[in-house]
């Protein structure tokens, strides 16, 4: 049976201030290499710095509601997901999937994933990605190295956690989403990550050889987060 691969690709990555070309150029190589070697993917993309540009203006003109951020926030991240489709040519699906909760089948080794509707993050819909394909693991790559027992912005001795239960996690990070939440798996996704018995695994993209030593079973840099 052929491996399916959720990636959950943070914007950050993608698109931090101006678009990460070279990243860009690095994980397309990498991807097909493991493409080649029988895998398929399901990578769903994040909103990244145009997001949080638009996002700002326009909380400084106006009175967004979350769900106006969010609106915001998934055509930003459909604007990445149609350059990643793109960028990987005939081998990947010709259409952004949004509503990953249907069912939907493709011949093609690469399927690009975006968003349906506010209310959580990108995590989510590689959540709803990995159900509708009976995937049980999926790679959250973002700017971010490990989970920390406290923000390591805030606390210099926060430590870091390599392997960490569904439950514990819960307990570190607030209960409720909000366009604003800076967490590594947000709280929606973990709640459904957990009931479906997912395995995330949380890691730095870069440098790409991190990503490509965990798709090769290599020791990697990052946090396992089961139950």
């Amino acid at each position: 049976m052929q491996e399916t691969i959720i990636i959950s690709l943070g914007g950050s990555l993608i698109i931090p201030e101006d678009i990460d070309m070279e990243f860009l150029k690095e994980f397309k190589e990498l991807i097909l290499f493991h493409t080649k070697q029988g895998k398929r993917f399901l990578i769903i993309t994040g909103g990244g710095g145009i997001n949080r540009k638009y996002n700002n203006v326009a909380r400084s003109i106006s009175n967004p509601s979350n769900d106006d951020l969010d609106w915001i926030g998934i055509a930003a991240l459909k604007l990445n997901a149609e350059l990643v489709r793109v960028i990987f040519g005939d081998y990947s699906h010709p259409e952004v999937i949004s509503d990953l909760s249907k069912e939907f089948s493709s011949d093609k080794p690469i399927i690009i994933g975006s968003a349906h509707k506010p209310g959580h993050s990108t995590d989510f819909d590689a959540v709803l990605g990995a159900r509708t394909l009976g995937a049980k693991k999926i790679i959250n790559l973002s700017n971010i190295d490990y989970v920390y027992d406290s923000d390591p912005k805030i606390n210099p001795n926060a430590k870091k956690i390599e392997e960490i239960s569904w439950q514990d996690y819960r307990a570190l990070i607030p209960s409720e989403w909000s366009p604003k939440l800076n967490s590594p798996f947000d709280p929606i996704a973990s709640q459904a990550a957990e009931e479906e018995k997912i395995e995330v695994v949380i890691m730095n993209g870069k440098p790409i050889n991190n990503l490509a030593n965990y798709l090769n079973g290599k020791k990697f840099l990052g946090t396992v987060i089961s139950w």
